[in-house]
């Protein structure tokens, strides 16, 4: 198990140590330090995402690390681990896929497969900056590679799929479609089966719970998730899926995993479907797709993380097309059309190699930027010495958008619901107001496309500047 860590060294090296937890992510540490407290978590925020219950524990389990730190903000602590956990995860990710390609075609098939996922520029983008959406790709294929290894195994794969199922709703769809699997052979109950059908049920009977004691509404993760769709404008239901569906999946695979995915399902189908490893990547394939169609017609957003799991097995069937020809026997009157399709993958990949490449760099350097503009932002809620922080919470703090609510509101362990965002409220009469120190770290960090207004509203022309960084700037009106 030594190559998880090695790859997540090896892309700590590549991103020079940068990374963050994004905003939900950062919502989790927030939520976790409630629960921890045995508080009502504060959803009232604009725009504070869905709730996640497995990140929601983490961050609890996380919170008591900050207790008493005195020396730096609240959450610096639980934020590194975070960090260093999405590195890791990534590592995670580049196993799995490896041993599900060896399984399906070698090990030569689980490295290319390996290399072409932890490639590309979303997966390590959502990577490190913590998406929950890796981890939940990472349990879902441990649960593909537990019944690749033991036909019809049930209870393990099942408690997988629970897990993931507190992460993402897809893996309830998916223990749901395994339950049926087991079921077909025999088709009448058994106590066996009615274990394993509690284990199916369990994620979204403990998300629903989850939701009921945190909040009072078994269903507000739900509903909330389809409230920020309307309110940011994302596609969503059976009458966009067709158009933007394939899109979002684009952007992950690009054209040269989408070609080899398809020559690989070609060569899955008419050749090897005969391997049980195979056959169940072929049905992981199936279901990951009609999983992700349900919940957008359920009004769930058409999001690209969201296709991160069936673009992953994309690239391990393009991996069986670059490889998968060695596994037919001489004489095949396929083989020569195969090695065709291998040598046209293959020259797409190196086709567009320089342009994955470009991608990557201009990666490093978004992350890297924003990895400094938050440690700007930090930096101003620390003490100076024997003076107060620039930013405290008082009389109120007041950002220009909701992008930097949680951090600010974990740091200075403030719920986030305080903190004014004056694009939607207006620039209150006092408080202490924290505005980009210019235009290029509002577009880098701040702003989004979606924002209804992309103006940045300024202090009181009484405020006190109380300081200044590279990044961001401060003013005060506490009278």
């Amino acid at each position: 198990m030594l190559v998880p860590p090695a790859l997540a060294a090896a892309l700590l090296v590549l991103f020079r140590g940068d990374g963050f937890p994004n905003y939900d992510t950062e919502y989790a540490l927030l939520w976790g330090r409630d629960i921890a407290r045995l508080d009502p978590i504060d959803t009232g925020a604009f725009l504070s995402p869905t709730p996640h219950p497995l990140a929601n524990l983490a961050g609890a389990l996380l919170a008591p690390l900050d207790l008493g730190v005195a020396t730096q903000p609240y959450g610096t602590t639980a934020e590194s681990i975070v960090t260093a956990l999405a590195f890791l995860w990534l590592g995670v990710l580049g196993y799995l896929v490896y041993r599900l390609g060896e399984r399906w075609a070698g090990p030569a098939a689980g490295i290319l497969a390996a290399a072409i996922v932890l490639t590309r520029e979303p997966v390590l983008s959502f990577g490190v900056r913590a998406y929950v959406d890796i981890p939940f790709v990472c349990l879902v294929l441990a649960a593909i590679l537990r019944e690749t290894r033991r036909p019809r195994d049930g209870a393990g794969v099942l408690v997988l799929l629970a897990l993931a199922g507190l992460i993402r709703p897809e893996a309830w769809l998916l223990a749901a479609g395994y339950l049926a699997y087991l079921w077909w052979p025999q088709r009448w109950a058994t106590p066996r089966l009615a274990l394993l059908a509690v284990l199916a049920t369990a994620g979204p009977v403990l998300w629903a719970l989850h939701d009921l004691l945190l909040v009072g509404d078994p269903l507000y993760s739900l509903t909330g998730t389809q409230d920020n769709a309307e309110v940011l404008q994302r596609r969503r239901g059976f009458a966009d899926l067709p158009l933007y569906g394939p899109r979002r999946l684009g952007e992950i695979a690009r054209e040269p995993v989408l070609l080899g995915a398809a020559l690989g399902l070609g060569l899955a189908v008419l050749r090897l479907r005969a391997v049980h490893a195979v056959r169940v990547g072929l049905a992981s394939l199936l279901a990951a797709a009609v999983a992700f169609g349900l919940l957008a017609g359920a009004g769930l957003p058409i999001i690209t993380r969201y296709l991160l799991l069936t673009s992953v097995l994309l690239a391990l069937f393009a991996a069986v097309a670059l490889v998968g020809v060695t596994r037919l026997p001489a004489g095949d009157r396929l083989r020569r059309p195969a090695y065709a399709g291998a040598v046209a993958t293959a020259t797409l990949f190196v086709a567009f190699g320089p342009g994955q490449v470009d991608r990557i760099d201009r990666l490093r350097a978004a992350i890297t930027t924003q990895t400094q503009i938050l440690a700007d932002l930090r930096s101003l809620t620390e003490p100076r010495g024997s003076d107060p922080a620039p930013i405290t919470r008082g009389c109120g703090v007041a950002v220009p958008n909701q992008r930097a609510v949680p951090q600010l509101a974990l740091w200075l362990d403030a719920p986030p619901s305080r903190i004014v965002v004056t694009q939607r409220a207006g620039v209150p009469p006092r408080g202490v107001y924290v505005v980009p120190a210019s235009a290029d770290v509002a577009r880098r960090f701040v702003l989004d496309p979606r924002d209804e207004r992309k103006a940045i509203p300024r202090p009181p022309a009484d405020a006190d500047d109380v300081a200044r960084n590279g990044s961001w700037s401060v003013s005060r009106r506490c009278p």
